[in-house]
């Protein structure tokens, strides 16, 4: 019987360096990208086309863009926050775009200054220009954030998730994922709001959750994901990014961690771990000054794997 296959998409290069104070150098992000491919990663997020005086860590972004795309059979993803930035983001050939919706509609206003009917808007505008391409046209991904709880608002009601789910899918979004933004996540939740969600997007349309570790139950959430028959996980090398408001704590799962759990339980990420350990030597060169996380890099892979 063929194992089951989980996609793992790397948001290091992106979550992870927009939220760190060190300023990774042009070659350096090449470098380290090169590694995660050479890893068995099938996709990266590599970057986010916002203005450089906002996040001046990606302000290369284009430039970052430009090389990932040389590497073979790698899914290059970027984030984008509006419409300008998905120009921007179509001018530099990404394969895979998405856009950040708020379920919270505070945090939509402090994180891209608009509510939700603006960002409504921008999306239609994006689907537009994506239709309009003459090109191969990228994917659009509505990645729902602050889905499973707001540091702002608190509680945000399954069922908002759920409509803003299907609206997004009607504004012509190709997929929608659900983030656990600040790290509220738990396994029945994850199970629950999956199974809602998908029942609205379809199979097809459900992309995925992006999870973080901030309360330690990150792990737990990818688990109770797969339970639900999600096979697609955004994680950070080390951990690094992803967790502005708990300080001492990781952010989002790490990617070597998840990398060895689902691997021991007999699931295929065609990730190789000893390869990914060496990118993370990368990672650690380039930012000497911040803290990486993980696990398994701390303690080792066991002399025998499952």
């Amino acid at each position: 019987m063929m194992k089951r296959d989980i996609l793992i998409s790397e948001v290091g290069p992106r979550d992870g360096l927009q939220s760190i104070k060190t300023v990774m150098p042009l070659a350096q992000k090449k470098a380290w990208i090169s590694a995660l491919a050479a890893s068995g990663l099938r996709e990266i997020e590599v970057g986010s086309f916002v203005p450089a005086h906002v996040l001046p860590q990606l302000a290369d972004t284009a430039e970052v863009v430009a090389h990932a795309l040389t590497i073979p059979d790698l899914t290059v993803a970027v984030l984008v926050p509006n419409l300008r930035g998905a120009e921007a983001a179509l001018s530099a050939g990404a394969h895979k775009l998405t856009i950040p919706f708020s379920a919270s509609e505070t945090h939509s206003l402090k994180n891209v200054r608009r509510t939700h009917a603006q960002m409504f808007d921008e999306v239609r505008g994006i689907v537009a220009l994506l239709k309009a391409h003459a090109g191969k046209r990228p994917t659009l991904e509505g990645g729902l954030s602050t889905a499973f709880g707001c540091t702002y608002e608190g509680v945000v009601p399954a069922d908002k998730v759920v409509r803003l789910a299907a609206q997004l899918c009607e504004a012509g979004c190709d997929e929608v994922g659900l983030a656990d933004s600040v790290g509220f996540a738990n396994p029945a939740q994850v199970r629950d709001l999956v199974v809602r969600v998908r029942a609205v997007t379809g199979e097809k349309k459900f992309a995925g959750l992006h999870l973080h570790n901030t309360r330690g139950l990150g792990l737990a959430n990818v688990v109770a994901g797969l339970d639900v028959g999600v096979n697609t996980f955004d994680s950070s090398m080390a951990g690094i990014g992803g967790c502005p408001f708990a300080p001492g704590a990781t952010g989002n799962i790490v990617t070597e961690d998840l990398v060895f759990m689902l691997e021991s339980m007999g699931l295929h990420t065609g990730v190789d771990l000893d390869k990914l350990l060496e990118a993370r030597k990368v990672l650690a060169a380039a930012v000497p000054h911040e803290e990486l996380y993980g696990y398994v890099p701390a303690a080792g892979v066991p002399g025998v794997r499952a």
